[in-house]
C-alpha cells in the first residue's frame, strides 16, 4: 500500500531566497543604509556646482539691491534657493545615485537649478517667470517622481511624498502668479508660497483625508545630512573667497586694498574655524546616533543652518564694499551689511551649538560678540569709523570669540589660570564641577 504522497520540496531553499534578496537590492533605487553611514557621491557634489554659481548670483544681487526692499527680495530668494538644494539633499540621502534613473532625475534637477540661477539677478524686473517656473518645476517635479519611485519599491515612504507633493501643489500657483502679476503684489504672493512651504516641515505635511507624516518616515542616514550640510557652508565661505578675490584683482593695489583683503581673508578663515572647529563634528555625532535623526536634521539642519548660510553670504557683500572703498569712514551700506552678517552667523551658529550641545546652552562666547558686533555697528553709524578700523574690529570680535570657545573646550579657562598661579575663586570651581557632573548625567 502507498504511504501519503510526499510534500513538494522547496527549490533553491535558504540560498535562493538570499540570491532573490540580494538581486531585488541590486536593482532598488534606495540607498538601503538603514540610518547608518551613506556616502556622498561625486554626483551630488557635481549638484552642488550648479548652487555655487547660484550663492555667487544671489551675492552680487544684494550687493546691488542695498535697503530694506532689496534685502525682503535677496532673503526670499534666498530661501527658495536653500529650499530647492535642502530637498535634494534630502531625497538623495534616501536614493541611490549610483542607478541611471537617479542620476538622470538629479542631472534635471540641475539643469533647473540653472534656470533659477541664471533668472535670479533679474527676477523682480522681468525673469521672474523663468525663476518661478524652473522652482515650481524642480520641487514639484521631484516630489511626484520620488513618490512614484518610492511606491514601486514598496517603500512606506510613498504616502510622505505623496503629501509633500500636495504641498508644494498649493503654493505653486503662489509662485507663478506672483511673476505673471509682477510689482510688489510679486514679492508678497512669493513669500506667501514660502511660508506654506516652510510650514509644511512643521505640520508634518498633513492632508485632509491623508492624516500626516511622522518622524518615523524620516529615517535618515544622520552622517549624510551633516556632511552635505557641512559642503554648502563651505560652499558658502568659499564664494566669499571668489568674491574678495575676484574685487582685488579689478581693482587698485595699494597698502589700504591690501589691508582690506586680509581682513576679508582672516574673517572668512574665522567663521570656518567657528564652525568646524566645534559645531560641525558635535552635529555629526548628534544626529548620527540619535534615535530620532530626522527631526534633528529638520530642526538643526533643515532650518538652523540658514542664518549660518545667509550670514555667510552677506558678510561677502561686505568684504566686496570694503574692497571697493576702503579709504575713508565706513559707510552706512558697509555698516549695515558687516554688522547684519555677523549678527546672522552668530545667533545662526549659536543655536545650532545650542542644539548640538549635551547641556542645550547658548554658548557665552557668541552671546558676547553679538553684543560687541552690535556695540560696534552703533558706534560707527554715529560717528565716522574709518573702513579698515570697522572691519577690522569686526574680524578681532571673531578671533575673540574663536579664542575664547577653544579654550574653553580643550583645557578650559580656569585650569590655565591656575597653572601660572592664579587662583579660581571657590564659588567658580564649585559651578564648574556641578556643570561637568550635569553633563556626565545626561550623558550617561
Amino acid at each position: 500500500m502507498a504511504g501519503p504522497p510526499e510534500p513538494p520540496r522547496r527549490v533553491g531553499g535558504i540560498g535562493a531566497a538570499v540570491a532573490a534578496a540580494n538581486q531585488r537590492a541590486r536593482r532598488s533605487l534606495l540607498r538601503g543604509h538603514g540610518g547608518g553611514h551613506a556616502p556622498v557621491s561625486n554626483l551630488e557634489l557635481f549638484f552642488d556646482l550648479v548652487f555655487v554659481f547660484a550663492i555667487t548670483q544671489l551675492s552680487h544681487f544684494f550687493g546691488h539691491h542695498i535697503g530694506w526692499l532689496g534685502f525682503a527680495e535677496g532673503l526670499m530668494l534666498f530661501l527658495a534657493l536653500w529650499w530647492a538644494w535642502m530637498y535634494t539633499t534630502w531625497v538623495t540621502n534616501w536614493l541611490n545615485p549610483d542607478r541611471l534613473p537617479v542620476r538622470l532625475m538629479m542631472l534635471v534637477l540641475m539643469l533647473l537649478s540653472l534656470g533659477m540661477a541664471i533668472a535670479l539677478p533679474k527676477a523682480f524686473s522681468g525673469t521672474g517667470l523663468a525663476f518661478a517656473a524652473s522652482y515650481v518645476a524642480m520641487q514639484l517635479g521631484r516630489s511626484a517622481w520620488v513618490a512614484l519611485a518610492f511606491r514601486s519599491e514598496g517603500a512606506p515612504k510613498a504616502r510622505n511624498m505623496l503629501r509633500i507633493t500636495i504641498w508644494f501643489c498649493l503654493s505653486a500657483p503662489l509662485w507663478i502668479g506672483g511673476a505673471l502679476t509682477g510689482g510688489p503684489a510679486q514679492l508678497g504672493l512669493w513669500l506667501a508660497a514660502l511660508a506654506i512651504e516652510y510650514t509644511g516641515p512643521f505640520a508634518l505635511y498633513r492632508v485632509p483625508g491623508m492624516g500626516r507624516s511622522s518622524t518615523s518616515d524620516w529615517d535618515i542616514s544622520g552622517s549624510h545630512m551633516a556632511e552635505r550640510c557641512s559642503l554648502f557652508i563651505i560652499i558658502a565661505l568659499g564664494e566669499g573667497i571668489v568674491v574678495t578675490g575676484a574685487s582685488f584683482a579689478g581693482g587698485i593695489v595699494d597698502a589700504a586694498h591690501i589691508a582690506a583683503l586680509l581682513i576679508a581673508f582672516l574673517t572668512s578663515a574665522l567663521m570656518w574655524w567657528l564652525y568646524f572647529d566645534l559645531a560641525a563634528e558635535r552635529g555629526t555625532r548628534l544626529i548620527a546616533g540619535h534615535a530620532q535623526a530626522g527631526r534633528i536634521a529638520r530642526n538643526a539642519y533643515t532650518y538652523l543652518h540658514m542664518p549660518i548660510v545667509l550670514g555667510i553670504v552677506i558678510a561677502a557683500v561686505g568684504d566686496a564694499l570694503l574692497l571697493e572703498q576702503p579709504f575713508g569712514p565706513a559707510g552706512l551700506p558697509l555698516v549695515a551689511v558687516q554688522t547684519g552678517g555677523s549678527m546672522l552667523f552668530l545667533a545662526g551658529l549659536g543655536l545650532f551649538k545650542r542644539h548640538a550641545n549635551t547641556m542645550g546652552n547658548f554658548p557665552m562666547s557668541h552671546s558676547v560678540a553679538m553684543v560687541a558686533v552690535v556695540a560696534l555697528g552703533m558706534t560707527a553709524w554715529g560717528s565716522s569709523v574709518p573702513a579698515l578700523r570697522f572691519a577690522g574690529l569686526g574680524a578681532v570680535i571673531l578671533l575673540v570669540t574663536a579664542v575664547w570657545e577653544w579654550v574653553s573646550y580643550n583645557g578650559g579657562w580656569m585650569e590655565r589660570a591656575e597653572r601660572i598661579g592664579i587662583r579660581t575663586p571657590a564659588r567658580l570651581r564649585e559651578r564648574a564641577e556641578r556643570r561637568r557632573s550635569e553633563i556626565e548625567a545626561k550623558r550617561g
